[in-house]
């Protein structure tokens, strides 16, 4: 009997490429046969209409207090005299948008009191999708506020004097924060602008991404903790710069 079966097998199969030779080229219309099938199929799947768009990225962000590892990360940005002692700082770790639209993790040292009040306003600028060039520690630029600067790195705390002066700076407190430096430049009274790459963005109708405006929505964030812009300075102006006192 399985003699039977593989023979008839074997002759099915010897019919089928016969009538495959002598078949016609075409066949004219209407005289097609039924569509052969595929030699494998999957179950069909009933549609369960588009699928849900991906959840958006969730800000995360916490304070630190300045632990022997992020003290020996800040050698040049704290010594003893500054202002302010490491147990009044904070370090910020958070999430932002960048300018390539990705998130990326960056950092800021704060005063411990303003920390919570900073944190929330960072949230909102991530809430809004404003770009964020980078964020590192003064000190990957050893502490050099104009190097930091024409990386276009947002920094805060920097236990450095106000450029041509004796007198602290409020970076040196911890209670400012320079944001986005280049689409952001401090242009004084004569025109001069720093830094030098932020030339452009020394017009302020202009309007690209991370810039600020007086009255939108990063200004608003920063006044709602009580921290004024040195864009509303007269004279000089400092577009980037966020602060406790305002000045």
């Amino acid at each position: 009997m399985r003699r039977v079966v593989a023979l008839s097998v074997a002759a099915g199969l010897l019919a089928a490429g016969c009538a495959g030779r002598h078949a016609p080229a075409s066949r004219s219309a209407g005289s097609a046969g039924p569509t052969p099938l595929p030699a494998t199929s999957s179950p069909a799947v009933a549609s369960t209409g588009p699928l849900p768009a991906p959840a958006p990225p969730r800000f995360h962000g916490r304070v630190a207090a300045i632990d022997a590892a992020t003290r020996a990360r800040m050698r040049y940005s704290w010594r003893p005299g500054c202002p302010v002692g490491l147990s009044e700082l904070r370090l910020l770790t958070v999430d932002h948008w960048g300018f390539d639209g990705r998130v990326h993790r960056g950092e800021l040292v704060v005063q411990r009191r303003y920390a919570p009040a900073v944190l929330r306003v960072l949230a909102r600028l991530f809430a809004d999708r404003f770009p964020i060039a980078r964020m590192r520690l003064v000190d990957a630029y050893r502490g050099d506020d104009d190097r930091s600067v024409a990386a276009n790195n947002t920094s805060a705390f920097n236990c450095r004097p106000v450029a041509g002066t004796r007198h602290w700076s409020e970076h040196a407190y911890g209670r400012a924060i320079d944001l986005d430096p280049v689409q952001n430049p401090y242009v004084t009274a004569g025109g001069r602008v720093t830094p030098p790459a932020a030339g452009p963005f020394a017009d302020r109708g202009r309007r690209a991404p991370g810039m600020v405006h007086d009255g939108d929505a990063t200004v608003r964030a920063f006044a709602a903790i009580g921290w004024g812009w040195g864009g509303h300075w007269r004279g000089a102006k400092d577009y980037q710069h966020f602060s406790a006192s305002g000045r």
